[in-house]
């Protein structure tokens, strides 16, 4: 796993509103932490698209893999064992990881 790649993970079990099954995740970790450590910092991804503030939406694209236009949900920051991660789908760029530590910044701040 390295920083700014969509993996499908699988997020159960899960507790409360914690988005669940397996899906789309961003990695937003360092690569130091995501290939010594053996877990990632990662953002899930979500197609139903409600333009929360502080959320990217991806439009789907053979670069990031995404199958459909998609949210990443920058509330829902969570690390993941390297077991969790299932298939590389692909990965967005260095200004749309920008703009999610933007919104991370932001929500951590309210």
């Amino acid at each position: 796993m390295k920083q700014r790649e969509i993996w499908l993970a699988d997020l159960n079990p899960v507790k409360g509103n914690e988005q669940q099954g397996i899906r789309p995740v961003v990695v937003i970790s360092g690569n130091a932490m995501n290939d010594h450590l053996g877990i990632s910092i990662v953002c899930p991804l979500t197609s139903r698209i409600k333009n929360y503030s502080g959320c990217l939406v991806l439009e789907r694209n053979p670069s990031n893999g995404l199958s459909t236009d998609s949210e990443v949900i920058t509330f829902q920051v969570r690390t993941l064992s390297r077991e969790r991660f299932r298939t590389r789908l692909g990965e967005i760029s260095g200004n749309q990881l920008k703009v999610i530590i933007n919104g991370l910044s932001e929500i951590l701040t309210y």
